[in-house]
């Protein structure tokens, strides 16, 4: 078993890996922004810090008490949507998060000399091209726009630090759109729809499966091909908690 650092518990994909990791026996430590998330994270059995992941002294001493094996790193700055009157400011905050955070969980894991790191991405970054992606096409290096603050700003910066580098396995799940309970849609959306839970559960298996590298996350027969995670990290995209009770 292993020792967890999982930072953004309280969130979207982190509420339904918290379950996975507790249950398979890791010792799991998760990081909110507030007292109501800590004693939530309590609740379900696990360890919890309050931590705001800007704060790069403080998330190493987190980081650090923890003495984790494996970071997860399920941040975003987008729990409540993109705001429709100012989508831009949105979309900033998020790409600041990605960038600046994930320096920040890099460098608080190098502090605790952890094994691996896995962070979440995604799977619509991609330059270009006949479908569907594949994990070795390049990024959307050229993207203009909304896209680019996306893209330049957020995920480009975030990969590099994850995968970039020689001090730990760096895992980058390149995750599509989410749907499912406690996401923006009950249905599958997007050009790469993948199911909250699935979703959890590639992260899951990351602790313990799979080559560094990135991995595509979403349902078969979209814009992404997923083969390597389905062989490399035994993943199903049709799994749901219930499969495991």
């Amino acid at each position: 078993m292993s020792r967890v650092f999982l930072a953004g518990a309280t969130g979207i994909i982190g509420q339904s890996l918290v379950p996975l990791l507790r249950d398979a026996g890791h010792f799991v430590v998760g990081t909110t922004r507030s007292a109501e998330g800590k004693a939530k994270l309590e609740a379900m059995g696990i360890g919890a810090a309050i931590i705001n992941v800007f704060d790069s002294e403080a998330l190493k001493i987190a980081a650090t008490t923890a003495q984790p094996d494996v970071i997860i790193h399920q941040l975003t700055d987008l729990s409540a949507g993109i705001d429709r009157a100012a989508p831009e400011q949105a979309m900033r905050r998020n790409a600041q998060l990605r960038r600046e955070g994930t320096a920040n969980l890099v460098a608080a894991g190098r502090a605790a000399g952890v094994k691996r790191i896995i962070a979440q991405s995604i799977a619509w970054a991609y330059a270009p091209k006949p479908l569907p992606f594949i994990e070795s096409d390049p990024l959307d290096v050229n993207a203009t726009g909304s896209r680019a603050i996306s893209i330049l700003d957020g995920v480009v910066p975030l990969e590099n630090a994850v995968l970039d580098q020689s001090d730990f396995e760096g895992v980058v799940l390149r995750y599509g759109q989410l749907y499912g309970p406690g996401t923006w849609s009950a249905e599958p959306d997007g050009a790469a729809p993948v199911q909250v839970e699935a979703a959890a559960y590639a992260a899951f298996l990351a602790v313990d499966h799979g080559r560094p590298g990135a991995y595509n996350i979403a349902d078969p027969g979209g814009a992404v091909a997923i083969d390597k995670a389905v062989r490399e990290l035994d993943w199903r995209p049709d799994f749901r908690r219930q499969d495991q009770a």
